[in-house]
């Protein structure tokens, strides 16, 4: 008899005969999440009008806004898994009261999970007016706490194949899949310079990036709404918060003096221009503000664009010499007296100077636009851009180090390099968003095997 069967007689046998009386815990969204997340509650489900769902794969956990877990895969009635999110309410009216139904963000939900149910019933429906699967969870099944912390993601199959890799060739593996990205960055670049020129490109593509994630679309729209040869003639800050819908049209007489007359000055220029670019401007939809740092909102990325564009033929000797110290530099200088100490236009001053554009920033665009120009161009700049550090790791590069590498020493270090980052996207997106088997079909682990 195991150690483990002797305990298990010792629980039995030592059964109090009354039982406790058990009092159940209201328990906070988080941990019901943690739970969810977690496999507490199982994978296999009845949606509340009697179908067969299957959770193939938990996905990720989303730190920021929109729905609770991205990048999963639910299977009904035994069906091909669908790939989308899973936002899990204490209570099914929580969908409607929280707008769910009104965020684009929420379009692609493939489960609605929540715990309590109502006297009333509530439907689960998208902007598009999508009938979204709905199912109540049972929280007496719970028997144990919530772990903590929870990881940000489940470990993937190929961890254990990439951990029995040499260190030298686990890296080698990312350096390639980086080549491969970097490849594919710099023909899109070709493309739309073949199209538009080499300024127009190299100013869309840096546009793109200061759009971060949640706002590239909108970045972009404004770059190829006023492009730089238009913008490059005057009032390129004024044409660009004007086309954006940025520029307050309150009273300025709420706001302090700096950005009174900060505002007033774009107003000035923008007004007499306004009926020729409004039918240019961006919808308020497109932009997304929550879960943004300050330092980071789009306004002040507008900002630092019409510094780009002040500063072009600058610009464009740092694409030709491709120097990431002289990037950096460019970038820590690039000032503005009213941005470097205001969050967005209606905020109040900040005592501390900000920088238009961080290093983590800076980072990225040598990364994506950079880099890439220069090593299609030059393929031994490919060396530089191997011993380039990355400041910071974001959400995505954690969440496919996780994935590939699990609590593995290396990850922490394959996340110090640009390379390796962009090397994690790469095999993560090839492989990990495009497999909804919780791993039992994806070829990655096999292919290591004959790298």
């Amino acid at each position: 008899m195991t150690p483990g069967d002797r305990y298990a007689r010792l629980l039995v046998s030592g059964a109090r005969e009354t039982p406790l009386l058990r009092v159940p815990r209201e328990l906070t969204e988080m941990e019901l999440q943690a739970h969810w997340f977690a496999g507490d509650f199982g994978r296999e489900f009845r949606t509340v009008d009697g179908r067969a769902a299957r959770v193939v794969q938990f996905g990720v956990w989303n730190r920021e806004a929109g729905p609770d877990f991205a990048e999963a895969a639910v299977s009904l009635d035994g069906g091909a898994p669908a790939r989308g999110s899973i936002e899990l309410d204490p209570e099914a009216r929580d969908w409607e009261r929280h707008g769910h139904a009104e965020n684009p963000d929420y379009e692609n939900v493939v489960l609605h999970v929540f715990t309590r149910a109502g006297t009333s019933e509530f439907f689960t429906r998208t902007v598009q007016h999508r009938h979204v699967p709905q199912v109540l969870l049972d929280v007496a099944s719970l028997t144990s706490e919530p772990p903590n912390p929870q990881p940000a993601a489940i470990p993937g199959r190929c961890c254990a194949p990439l951990r029995a890799l040499p260190e030298e060739q686990a890296r080698e593996v990312l350096l390639g899949a980086a080549q491969f990205r970097l490849r594919k960055k710099a023909a899109a670049l070709a493309t739309l310079t073949e199209l538009h020129g080499a300024d127009e490109a190299l100013y869309q593509a840096l546009a793109a990036t200061l759009g971060y994630k949640s706002n590239k679309l909108p970045f972009t729209l404004l770059a190829q709404r006023l492009p730089l040869k238009l913008l490059r003639k005057g009032d390129a800050d004024a044409l660009l918060f004007g086309v954006s819908g940025f520029l307050p049209a309150t009273d300025l007489a709420a706001f302090d003096a700096d950005t009174r007359s900060y505002v007033r000055g774009l107003w000035e220029r923008w007004w007499p221009r306004r009926a020729e670019f409004e039918r240019l401007a961006i919808a308020p939809a497109f932009w997304r503000m929550a879960g943004q740092r300050p330092a980071n909102h789009p306004q002040r990325r507008l900002a630092a664009l019409a510094g780009i564009i002040r500063h072009w033929p600058k610009i464009r000797a740092l694409r030709d010499r491709c120097a990431p110290a002289e990037v950096h530099e460019f970038f820590a200088q690039l000032r503005d007296e009213y941005w470097d100490h205001h969050y967005t236009v209606s905020s109040r001053p900040a005592a501390k100077r900000m920088a238009l554009v961080g290093a983590s920033r800076v980072t990225e665009m040598l990364a994506n636009v950079f880099f890439p120009l220069a090593i299609a161009a030059d393929p031994t700049r490919w060396t530089g851009f191997k011993t380039l550090r990355a400041p910071l790791a974001n959400q995505r590069v954690e969440v496919a180090a996780l994935r590939l590498f699990a609590d593995s020493p290396r990850a922490g270090e394959f996340l110090k390099f640009a390379a390796l980052q962009q090397g994690l996207l790469q095999v993560y997106e090839d492989f990990c968003l495009r497999d909804a088997s919780d791993c039992e079909q994806c070829p990655f682990p096999r292919q290591l095997a004959g790298w």
